[in-house]
Protein backbone atom coordinates (compact mmCIF):
# COMPACT_ATOMS: atom_id res chain seq x y z
CA UNK A 1 0.00 0.00 0.00
CA UNK A 2 1.25 3.35 -1.33
CA UNK A 3 -0.02 6.29 1.31
CA UNK A 4 1.07 10.08 -0.28
CA UNK A 5 1.56 11.74 3.27
CA UNK A 6 3.32 14.76 4.76
CA UNK A 7 5.97 15.73 7.39
CA UNK A 8 5.62 18.79 9.68
CA UNK A 9 6.92 19.82 13.40
CA UNK A 10 6.97 22.42 15.87
CA UNK A 11 9.37 23.36 17.48
CA UNK A 12 10.79 19.45 16.55
CA UNK A 13 8.21 18.13 17.66
CA UNK A 14 7.32 16.19 14.64
CA UNK A 15 4.21 14.10 13.06
CA UNK A 16 3.22 12.21 10.12
CA UNK A 17 0.05 13.72 8.46
CA UNK A 18 -1.96 11.66 6.46
CA UNK A 19 -4.86 13.19 5.14
CA UNK A 20 -7.72 11.06 4.52
CA UNK A 21 -11.08 13.37 4.20
CA UNK A 22 -11.36 12.26 0.68
CA UNK A 23 -10.21 8.34 1.11
CA UNK A 24 -10.58 6.38 4.05
CA UNK A 25 -7.76 5.07 5.29
CA UNK A 26 -7.26 2.20 8.03
CA UNK A 27 -4.21 1.20 9.85
CA UNK A 28 -3.43 -1.30 11.96
CA UNK A 29 -1.28 -0.38 15.36
CA UNK A 30 1.53 -2.14 13.57
CA UNK A 31 1.36 -0.22 10.57
CA UNK A 32 1.17 3.06 12.93
CA UNK A 33 3.96 1.92 15.20
CA UNK A 34 6.13 0.78 12.25
CA UNK A 35 5.54 4.32 10.61
CA UNK A 36 6.41 5.99 13.52
CA UNK A 37 9.47 4.19 14.04
CA UNK A 38 12.73 6.49 13.80
CA UNK A 39 14.23 3.73 11.69
CA UNK A 40 11.34 3.77 8.94
CA UNK A 41 9.48 7.07 8.55
CA UNK A 42 9.50 8.14 12.08
CA UNK A 43 7.92 10.73 14.32
CA UNK A 44 6.68 11.07 17.86
CA UNK A 45 2.64 11.31 16.66
CA UNK A 46 1.05 10.50 13.08
CA UNK A 47 -2.13 12.57 12.70
CA UNK A 48 -4.53 11.61 10.28
CA UNK A 49 -7.02 13.76 9.00
CA UNK A 50 -10.47 13.37 8.67
CA UNK A 51 -13.30 15.62 6.79
CA UNK A 52 -16.08 17.19 9.03
CA UNK A 53 -18.94 19.29 8.39
CA UNK A 54 -19.08 21.48 11.16
CA UNK A 55 -15.53 22.26 11.41
CA UNK A 56 -12.22 22.64 9.09
CA UNK A 57 -11.66 18.96 9.24
CA UNK A 58 -11.22 16.17 12.89
CA UNK A 59 -8.45 15.16 13.58
CA UNK A 60 -6.94 11.76 14.79
CA UNK A 61 -3.49 11.53 16.62
CA UNK A 62 -1.69 8.13 17.52
CA UNK A 63 1.18 8.38 19.65
CA UNK A 64 4.56 6.13 18.52
CA UNK A 65 3.52 3.59 20.81
CA UNK A 66 0.21 3.08 19.01
CA UNK A 67 -2.11 4.56 21.42
CA UNK A 68 -4.61 7.84 20.74
CA UNK A 69 -3.55 10.73 21.89
CA UNK A 70 -6.18 12.76 23.71
CA UNK A 71 -4.80 16.09 22.44
CA UNK A 72 -2.17 17.13 21.12
CA UNK A 73 -0.85 21.23 20.74
CA UNK A 74 1.78 21.82 18.02
CA UNK A 75 0.06 18.87 16.12
CA UNK A 76 -2.88 20.87 15.94
CA UNK A 77 -0.93 23.65 15.22
CA UNK A 78 0.74 22.18 12.23
CA UNK A 79 -2.77 21.40 10.43
CA UNK A 80 -4.15 25.05 10.88
CA UNK A 81 -0.93 26.23 8.74
CA UNK A 82 -1.38 22.76 6.35
CA UNK A 83 -5.58 23.84 5.97
CA UNK A 84 -4.57 27.48 5.61
CA UNK A 85 -2.08 26.46 2.40
CA UNK A 86 -5.36 24.97 1.07
CA UNK A 87 -8.34 27.32 2.10
CA UNK A 88 -6.24 30.26 3.07
CA UNK A 89 -8.72 31.03 6.10
CA UNK A 90 -7.13 32.77 8.94
CA UNK A 91 -9.03 31.23 11.61
CA UNK A 92 -9.14 27.21 11.81
CA UNK A 93 -11.74 25.11 13.46
CA UNK A 94 -10.67 21.34 14.21
CA UNK A 95 -12.49 19.23 15.80
CA UNK A 96 -10.52 16.41 18.29
CA UNK A 97 -11.58 13.86 20.79
CA UNK A 98 -11.00 16.73 23.34
CA UNK A 99 -13.33 19.18 21.41
CA UNK A 100 -13.26 21.95 19.26
CA UNK A 101 -9.95 24.00 18.89
CA UNK A 102 -9.48 27.32 17.24
CA UNK A 103 -6.30 28.17 15.93
CA UNK A 104 -5.05 31.91 14.24
CA UNK A 105 -2.72 32.14 11.34
CA UNK A 106 -0.68 35.29 12.42
CA UNK A 107 2.25 34.58 8.89
CA UNK A 108 5.41 33.66 8.34
CA UNK A 109 4.34 29.79 9.96
CA UNK A 110 3.70 31.29 13.44
CA UNK A 111 0.20 29.65 14.70
CA UNK A 112 -1.59 30.46 17.94
CA UNK A 113 -4.47 27.91 19.09
CA UNK A 114 -6.72 28.00 22.06
CA UNK A 115 -6.42 25.04 24.13
CA UNK A 116 -9.13 25.91 26.52
CA UNK A 117 -9.91 25.77 30.19
CA UNK A 118 -7.74 23.42 32.06
CA UNK A 119 -9.62 20.41 34.71
CA UNK A 120 -7.82 20.43 38.52
CA UNK A 121 -10.19 18.16 39.70
CA UNK A 122 -8.68 14.47 40.43
CA UNK A 123 -11.37 12.39 38.57
CA UNK A 124 -11.04 14.38 35.74
CA UNK A 125 -7.63 14.31 35.18
CA UNK A 126 -8.06 11.06 36.18
CA UNK A 127 -5.82 10.10 38.83
CA UNK A 128 -6.84 6.99 40.62
CA UNK A 129 -8.09 8.49 44.17
CA UNK A 130 -8.78 11.86 45.70
CA UNK A 131 -5.83 13.54 46.45
CA UNK A 132 -5.00 17.16 45.99
CA UNK A 133 -3.84 17.45 42.47
CA UNK A 134 -1.48 20.50 43.50
CA UNK A 135 1.01 18.83 45.49
CA UNK A 136 0.95 15.02 44.43
CA UNK A 137 3.60 14.26 46.71
CA UNK A 138 5.23 11.89 44.67
CA UNK A 139 8.95 11.36 45.34
CA UNK A 140 11.95 11.94 42.18
CA UNK A 141 15.23 11.97 42.70
CA UNK A 142 17.93 14.13 40.73
CA UNK A 143 21.30 12.76 39.24
CA UNK A 144 23.19 12.69 42.90
CA UNK A 145 20.23 10.68 44.69
CA UNK A 146 18.69 13.71 46.38
CA UNK A 147 15.21 13.06 46.54
CA UNK A 148 12.33 15.91 45.54
CA UNK A 149 8.76 16.03 46.59
CA UNK A 150 5.77 17.70 44.43
CA UNK A 151 3.95 17.27 41.19
CA UNK A 152 1.01 18.92 40.01
CA UNK A 153 -1.41 17.42 37.73
CA UNK A 154 -3.21 19.26 35.07
CA UNK A 155 -5.44 18.33 32.19
CA UNK A 156 -5.24 19.84 29.33
CA UNK A 157 -7.24 17.46 26.97
CA UNK A 158 -4.58 14.71 28.31
CA UNK A 159 -3.05 14.38 31.56
CA UNK A 160 0.05 16.06 33.18
CA UNK A 161 2.18 16.06 36.19
CA UNK A 162 4.48 19.02 36.63
CA UNK A 163 7.61 18.69 38.75
CA UNK A 164 9.47 22.43 39.70
CA UNK A 165 12.97 21.87 40.42
CA UNK A 166 15.84 24.63 40.84
CA UNK A 167 18.26 22.69 38.31
CA UNK A 168 16.45 20.65 35.88
CA UNK A 169 20.25 19.58 34.49
CA UNK A 170 20.27 17.36 37.91
CA UNK A 171 16.90 15.55 37.09
CA UNK A 172 17.25 12.64 34.16
CA UNK A 173 13.90 12.75 32.78
CA UNK A 174 14.72 9.55 30.47
CA UNK A 175 14.24 7.65 33.83
CA UNK A 176 11.68 9.48 36.21
CA UNK A 177 9.48 9.82 32.90
CA UNK A 178 8.42 5.92 32.40
CA UNK A 179 8.08 5.22 36.25
CA UNK A 180 5.65 8.31 36.54
CA UNK A 181 3.90 8.01 33.09
CA UNK A 182 2.92 4.59 34.32
CA UNK A 183 2.71 4.59 37.99
CA UNK A 184 -0.72 3.40 39.38
CA UNK A 185 -2.12 6.94 40.14
CA UNK A 186 -2.77 7.52 37.19
CA UNK A 187 -4.71 4.85 35.11
CA UNK A 188 -4.78 6.93 32.08
CA UNK A 189 -1.05 7.26 32.29
CA UNK A 190 0.59 10.99 31.61
CA UNK A 191 2.76 13.22 30.62
CA UNK A 192 5.93 14.24 32.88
CA UNK A 193 7.40 17.31 32.76
CA UNK A 194 10.51 19.06 35.11
CA UNK A 195 10.62 22.54 35.02
CA UNK A 196 12.79 24.94 36.52
CA UNK A 197 11.81 28.89 36.39
CA UNK A 198 13.95 31.41 35.20
CA UNK A 199 11.74 34.49 35.91
CA UNK A 200 8.09 35.10 36.87
CA UNK A 201 7.57 35.39 32.99
CA UNK A 202 10.05 31.93 32.00
CA UNK A 203 9.96 28.55 32.75
CA UNK A 204 12.44 25.88 31.35
CA UNK A 205 10.99 22.63 30.72
CA UNK A 206 11.94 18.58 29.86
CA UNK A 207 9.48 16.64 28.84
CA UNK A 208 8.43 12.73 28.75
CA UNK A 209 5.66 12.24 26.66
CA UNK A 210 2.47 10.15 27.00
CA UNK A 211 3.18 7.01 24.52
CA UNK A 212 6.03 9.02 22.81
CA UNK A 213 9.03 8.84 25.36
CA UNK A 214 11.27 11.78 24.93
CA UNK A 215 9.97 14.58 22.62
CA UNK A 216 11.85 17.99 22.10
CA UNK A 217 8.69 19.61 22.69
CA UNK A 218 5.29 19.15 23.35
CA UNK A 219 2.68 21.96 23.72
CA UNK A 220 0.12 20.58 25.36
CA UNK A 221 3.39 20.18 28.31
CA UNK A 222 3.91 23.75 27.81
CA UNK A 223 0.25 24.99 28.49
CA UNK A 224 0.02 22.38 31.49
CA UNK A 225 3.22 23.73 32.93
CA UNK A 226 2.53 27.71 32.48
CA UNK A 227 -0.89 27.19 34.41
CA UNK A 228 1.13 24.66 37.21
CA UNK A 229 2.98 27.39 37.72
CA UNK A 230 0.50 29.67 37.33
CA UNK A 231 -1.74 28.64 40.38
CA UNK A 232 1.64 27.81 42.32
CA UNK A 233 1.69 31.40 42.39
CA UNK A 234 5.40 31.30 40.38
CA UNK A 235 4.00 33.02 37.12
CA UNK A 236 1.69 35.13 35.99
CA UNK A 237 -0.56 35.02 32.59
CA UNK A 238 2.23 35.05 30.24
CA UNK A 239 5.05 32.39 30.24
CA UNK A 240 7.35 31.52 27.63
CA UNK A 241 8.25 28.06 27.90
CA UNK A 242 11.31 27.10 26.93
CA UNK A 243 12.81 23.59 25.30
CA UNK A 244 15.74 22.66 23.81
CA UNK A 245 15.05 23.58 20.23
CA UNK A 246 13.06 27.00 21.37
CA UNK A 247 9.91 28.38 22.85
CA UNK A 248 6.18 28.57 23.19
CA UNK A 249 4.52 31.96 24.91
CA UNK A 250 1.54 30.56 26.81
CA UNK A 251 -1.12 33.33 27.37
CA UNK A 252 -3.98 32.64 30.41
CA UNK A 253 -7.07 34.32 29.40
CA UNK A 254 -9.57 36.04 32.21
CA UNK A 255 -11.96 33.22 31.88
CA UNK A 256 -8.39 30.96 32.18
CA UNK A 257 -8.50 29.44 28.72
CA UNK A 258 -4.78 28.86 27.60
CA UNK A 259 -3.48 30.09 24.26
CA UNK A 260 -0.35 28.66 22.95
CA UNK A 261 1.85 30.77 20.15
CA UNK A 262 4.61 29.32 18.07
CA UNK A 263 6.26 28.85 15.02
CA UNK A 264 5.70 25.56 12.63
CA UNK A 265 7.71 24.00 9.73
CA UNK A 266 7.64 24.14 5.92
CA UNK A 267 5.85 21.13 4.59
CA UNK A 268 7.11 18.24 3.40
CA UNK A 269 5.72 15.78 0.83
CA UNK A 270 6.47 12.30 1.83
CA UNK A 271 5.27 8.61 0.23
CA UNK A 272 4.65 5.89 2.62
CA UNK A 273 4.99 2.38 1.47
CA UNK A 274 3.18 0.13 3.90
Amino acid sequence: MNIKAYKMDGLGNDFVIIDARSEEIELSNDQITKICDRKYIGCDQLIILKKNQNTDASLIFYNSDGSISGACGNGTRCIAEFLNKENKKETIVLTTSSGELISKILGDRLVSTEIGIPKLKWNEIPLSKDINSKNLRIKISDKNGNDFMGGTAVNVGNPHVIFFVDDISKFEIKKIGPIIENSELFPEKCNVTIAQKINKDHIKVNVWERGAGLTKACGTAACATAYAGKINQLTGNNTEIEFASGKLSIHIDEKESIHMKGPVSDIKEINIKI
